[in-house]
């Protein structure tokens, strides 16, 4: 049975709202999740929350008496509270009526199976939790291995990037690595890395892409460094035929990420 939180001042609503900041979600090695669909994708997933809060009025809807079943079957506890606790602890004005605490996963890099996928999306500094949360929705409708994240990059357990991806967190592999980590990793097995930039006379279906490719795109305001570029096996661009010289990094990876996927099919 859920136990009822309605104070702000209960000892678990002040850790989970902290869990809003970066500090605290390293800390605890626990992040927040919003939304009814967010949460049973999770579930459908394998990801099971520590914690589920939800409204009374959400009490007998199929979908969560089916979590929080869940939830308690594996040692969690489901937590019945109002709109206003909801808005504490996510920050929204509008918050859903549902909200998961979840373990965050491990993160690393040789935990990759290079095998699983022949599509891998490889992200460099990229710091705009809405272009992290696309990509992984990209890498989710392509069936993509996972997102490989490189040197310092925006948190993909934040609210923000977790609610952009709209459940693909969750069936998604994440990993986060230094260059330098990274390119022996990717040499020590197959691989070809496909790097998304300007400097280069090929576009984007010319070549013929091997499997796993791991498709490379820069920081948004930046793109790569050159000598990440010099490193890979194959640079393309993009058509561009307006003004702008680029498209924003989570639309040009679901471009790239299409093509490969064509070429698959």
């Amino acid at each position: 049975m859920p136990r009822e939180i309605t104070a702000f001042s209960n000892p678990l609503v002040k850790r989970i709202r902290n869990l809003r900041e970066k500090r605290h979600r390293r800390e605890e090695g626990l992040f927040l999740a919003e939304g009814l669909r967010i949460l049973t994708e999770a579930e459908e997933a394998g990801h099971l929350p520590r914690w589920i809060f939800h409204t009374r009025e959400m009490r007998d809807h199929p979908l969560v008496r089916r979590l929080t079943a869940a939830c308690e079957a594996d040692g969690g506890e489901a937590i019945e509270t109002n709109v206003d606790i909801l808005h504490k602890l996510s920050g929204k004005d509008n918050p859903q009526t549902v909200l998961g605490v979840y373990a965050e996963f491990d993160t690393a890099l040789d935990r990759i199976d290079r095998n699983a996928s022949d599509i891998w999306i490889v992200a460099q500094s990229l710091r705009d939790p809405g272009n992290l949360g696309t990509i992984l929705r990209t890498g989710d409708a392509v069936g993509a291995g996972g997102l490989i994240l490189i040197d310092d990059c925006v948190d993909p357990f934040s609210v923000e990037a977790v609610r952009a991806s709209m459940g693909a967190l969750f069936t998604q592999r994440i990993a986060r690595a230094a260059w330098t980590d990274f390119v022996p990793w990717l040499r020590s097995g197959p691989g070809q890395l496909v790097a998304l930039s300007l400097r280069t006379e090929a576009y984007y279906r010319e070549p013929c892409y091997a499997a796993p490719t791991f498709i490379l795109v820069g920081n948004e305001a930046r793109g790569l460094p050159a000598d990440y570029e010099d490193e890979c096996d194959v640079r393309v661009k993009l058509p561009m035929r307006g003004k702008a010289d680029s498209l924003n990094a989570a639309v040009a990876t679901a471009v790239m990420a299409y093509e490969v996927l064509g070429q698959r099919l």
